[in-house]
């Protein structure tokens, strides 16, 4: 008996490496029927990105009880800030994009979700109320999530679509088993910091001449959010672009030599 009760109370708690993330949140009680939503389904890490009104009398009367969660938030002045540390984020979007990550039902990446949680910080983001995330939000994102509702009618609050993830975040950990991690993925702002050496490189070597920058980032953000990267990995491309960055000035240095006197 003694040892069924000490396992129970030394099972593996995913929800607490688990944070909810609102991006430019506009009205107050939306923040406080959020964190209302995150505690009854025992999620406590609330991070705010440049919310209009915070803190707030209308978030306090709506989080009726969750005050813990409000006091607790983290305010922060950048998607990028909000997201320090973590290696799986979850962007919830209401429409679909013709370049985008893969994008699943909660009930199939909440799973996921867990399972990312397990041993490292995990972001579940969600976008403003009147248009959601941007698209260069949701490319901080490595899965999608879409609530599946009326589609003549699909629009959510912000504090029901956190009350939905959350309840299906509580289902899938009624059956939740922890897995043994394969990889040990990279923070965000170490994806974050290859993205602008690729970016950089690319420009420098005069890859972008014939391509649209923006949309062709977009899709290598997509590639690279597919393979996981782990640390290792990252420091061997960004290895390979300061090489590739070093030839192309030693070139560019031949060319002018070759040819000052012409």
């Amino acid at each position: 008996m003694y040892f069924s009760w000490y396992c129970v109370l030394n099972k593996p708690n995913p929800l607490g490496n688990i944070r909810v993330v609102l991006s430019h949140t506009t009205h107050p009680g939306n923040i406080g029927a959020a964190a209302r939503a995150m505690k009854t389904m025992g999620l406590q890490h609330l991070y705010l990105v440049n919310p209009r009104y915070f803190p707030d009398p209308q978030a306090s009367a709506m989080a009726a009880g969750a005050d813990d969660v409000l006091l607790n938030a983290v305010v922060c002045s950048s998607i990028d800030e909000a997201l320090q540390g973590v290696v799986f984020t979850v962007a919830m979007t209401a429409r679909l994009r013709d370049i985008s990550i893969a994008v699943k039902t909660p009930r199939e990446a909440m799973p996921e979700v867990l399972q990312q949680a397990a041993t490292q910080p995990v972001a579940l983001l969600f976008g403003t109320e009147m248009s959601g995330l941007t698209n260069e939000e949701m490319g901080k994102a490595q899965l999608g999530v879409n609530i599946p509702s009326n589609p003549d009618f699909s629009s959510l609050n912000i504090a029901a679509s956190v009350q939905v993830i959350a309840y299906e975040l509580s289902v899938a950990a009624q059956s939740y088993k922890p897995e043994a991690q394969e990889i040990n993925p990279a923070t965000h702002e170490r994806m974050e910091g290859l993205y602008a050496h690729l970016e950089k490189t690319l420009f420098e070597i005069g890859f972008f001449t014939t391509q649209n920058p923006a949309r062709l980032m977009q899709r290598l953000r997509r590639l690279f959010s597919r393979t996981r990267l782990e640390d290792e990995e990252i420091n061997i491309l960004r290895g390979m672009l300061t090489v590739t960055t070093e030839y192309n000035a030693r070139l560019r240095e031949r060319y002018k030599q070759e040819h000052k006197d012409v």
